[in-house]
């Protein structure tokens, strides 16, 4: 099993100016450290279920491109894309350059999108749930075709795109796509067909074992082998810093269950303190546990 780190927090107690430093080092640390994904929020305000919306956020894929220039080996993706934020033919074009720019790191981390307050207020539209899935599916089925770089024509019901020129070409070839969400109807089932990775987050044990039941069916409707599908999972409950034994039980839990990658949020003021801890308490240890065969 290995481990990554998702940066979702840019407040800090020395201001704006000290944003950009902490997450290069915190990015650069994990890099030299061996966590195996970096990633920060897409999202444009702060999430108002965590923390207020005017908190500091910003804008992910101009904070990968710095983090790309700070680090040298870890990938590198958002956790995850909004559908609706960015027309799915200059999102293929903005990981295309981020992947290009990294040495082939880039991941594609995309979702169906959720958040109303940020679409209203800065004017992006917010269609109704089923669009939006509708056009998550379609934005799969384009980012795919200009990834391999196949020049052509899409049609949708919601996108056309008469030339999908995408120049130069991902180093990544696939570039990795992960879908975030556990719907399991849709989202799951999008996995099934088009991911090369899920990330689900799932604090029981149990419901991530269900979750994984349900894939592996989606997964026999469409053909696909279920053991492709890199399972990763995040918020499992236990705090790795004031816990690592606990943490690393929990850990070993959702192994057996079936996960292959646990992501972990970096807490502020101390995000460089908190990796520095995690290198030395729990990445030694949680690369010695295995995953279940599927």
């Amino acid at each position: 099993m290995d481990i990554g780190i998702h940066y979702l927090n840019f407040t800090n107690d020395r201001g704006a100016g000290q944003i950009g430093p902490l997450l290069g080092e915190t990015a650069q640390l994990a890099d030299e450290s061996g966590f195996a994904l970096f990633t920060v929020m897409d999202h444009f305000f702060q999430m108002d279920r965590v923390w207020p919306a005017e908190e500091p956020m910003l804008e992910g894929y101009t904070a990968l491109g710095y983090v790309a220039a700070r680090t040298r080996r870890i990938p590198l993706s958002t956790m995850v894309t909004g559908v609706t934020y960015r027309h799915p033919g200059l999102l293929a074009k903005a990981v295309t350059t981020l992947d290009v720019l990294s040495g082939g790191r880039a991941w594609l981390g995309i979702g169906a999108a959720w958040y109303e307050r940020e679409h209203r207020g800065l004017g992006v539209p917010f269609p109704p749930l089923k669009e939006r899935f509708e056009r998550l599916e379609e934005a799969l089925q384009i980012c795919q075709q200009m990834f391999r770089g196949e020049v052509g024509r899409f049609e949708g019901e919601h996108y056309t795109l008469a030339e999908t020129l995408n120049s130069p070409a991902p180093i990544s070839q696939p570039i990795p796509i992960l879908i975030g969400g556990g719907g399991e109807r849709k989202t799951l089932r999008l996995v099934a067909q088009y991911a090369d990775a899920c990330n689900l987050a799932v604090p029981d044990v149990e419901e991530f074992r269900h979750k994984l039941e349900v894939l592996r069916a989606h997964c026999e409707d469409v053909g696909r082998d279920f053991r492709s599908i890199r399972v990763t999972v995040q918020g499992i409950g236990v705090d790795p810093a004031e816990d690592p034994d606990g943490f690393l039980r929990a850990a070993e839990e959702f192994a057996r269950a079936g996960a292959h990658h646990v992501h972990v949020r970096v807490p502020q003021p101390d995000p460089v303190g908190f990796v520095s801890e995690l290198a030395e308490t729990v990445l030694p240890r949680l690369s010695q546990i295995e995953t279940a065969a599927a």
